[in-house]
């Protein structure tokens, strides 16, 4: 499956792919991507093919051309001018070898094809200067809460030895679709990159099929007539495994742009339009309502046990308390 950015294309572009299935064999070019993404107007997959199609060879294709079971259509969609983001984070924790930090939501970690200033390791520069804290695991750019660094090499290495090696406890909260009606559970799926659409996107995969086990314990903290509470605590560390995970089990979280009931459509509604009140309606928040909580981890110099909390964003704070007419409990706060 073609993952690269075709030659001659944008190199910061996002690239889709889309396998033809033997159905579609024959159509044109721009009907068969009318199919692929919903709502899309003929005229729109005319203009999306003249601008973004390419082939592997980075030749470009034309919206009349017909595609051919077992292909894959490549479409390269441009990049967006770099967005404002937060420039402010909170410090929970910090001694010599160890800062823990509150990542607000809406903040990128690293630099990508669309961040480049707006991102946690440029504030940690401008915080730090020329030895700043090196960030020892990733949050999505949408999820807010903690984050651990390490101030010396030292401390770094060990950080990322626990959490690769698995001896982190980690709890994250999420505000998910429907009343999850368990109160506690087990999520036992394994994953692997999809097979089509968006490059970034994971999927539910067997382990025959090539799939990586993941696992997801959760457990129920407040219900409301149509959303759930819910804290997690992920056993593996596959990309967007929550989210992945509570789709599932039919309880999306609220917010997601790529796995909640439309699909991806929302993010690529949102890379056209930006966050209208409209698509806002549609994710019933502006971001995946989802944060990193709560962090168990062994000390990297003096290997004492170190139990940090971030408490639930606030916007997380005002979702709940529009939905259930109360606040979270006081755990979470």
């Amino acid at each position: 499956m073609p993952r690269k950015h075709p030659p001659g294309s944008d190199p910061d572009g996002i690239v889709l792919t889309f396998p033809v299935a033997r159905e579609h064999a024959g159509q044109r070019l721009d009907r068969f991507i009318q199919s692929r993404i919903p709502r899309l107007s003929r005229t729109r997959a005319q203009e999306i093919v003249k601008s973004c199609a390419y082939r592997e060879d980075g030749t470009k294709r034309r919206a009349s051309e017909r595609v051919h079971a077992g292909e894959v259509v490549i479409l390269v969609r441009p990049r967006f001018r770099e967005p404002e983001t937060p420039t402010a984070f909170g410090v929970v924790f910090e001694d010599d070898a160890i800062l823990a930090l509150d990542k607000p939501a809406g903040l990128p970690m690293h630099p990508t094809a669309t961040y480049h200033r707006n991102t946690l390791t440029y504030l940690l520069r401008q915080r730090y200067g020329d030895c700043p804290p090196h960030i020892a695991h990733r949050l999505d750019r949408e999820t807010s809460g903690l984050v651990l660094c390490g101030k010396t090499l030292d401390a770094e290495r060990s950080l990322k030895r626990a959490f690769e090696r698995r001896r982190v406890e980690k709890t994250y909260l999420a505000i998910t679709r429907g009343v999850i009606e368990l109160d506690e559970g087990h999520i036992d799926a394994a994953m692997g990159p999809a097979t089509e659409g968006l490059h970034v996107l994971m999927e539910l995969r067997a382990e025959a099929d090539g799939g990586l086990p993941a696992r997801t314990g959760y457990r129920v903290l407040s219900r409301a007539p149509a959303h759930t509470l819910v804290s997690l605590a992920p056993e593996t560390g596959r990309q967007h495994q929550l989210r992945v995970h509570l789709t599932s089990i039919g309880h999306p979280i609220i917010g997601d742009k790529l796995y909640g009931p439309e699909g991806c459509q929302p993010f690529l509604d949102y890379i056209e339009t930006g966050m209208t009140p409209a698509l806002r309606a549609r994710l019933g928040h502006e971001r995946q309502a989802l944060h990193a909580h709560r962090v168990r981890i062994a000390h990297p110099a003096t290997a004492e046990p170190l139990d940090l909390a971030a408490p639930l964003a606030p916007d997380l704070r005002a979702l709940w308390a529009d939905v259930a007419g109360q606040a979270p409990p006081a755990d979470c706060c």
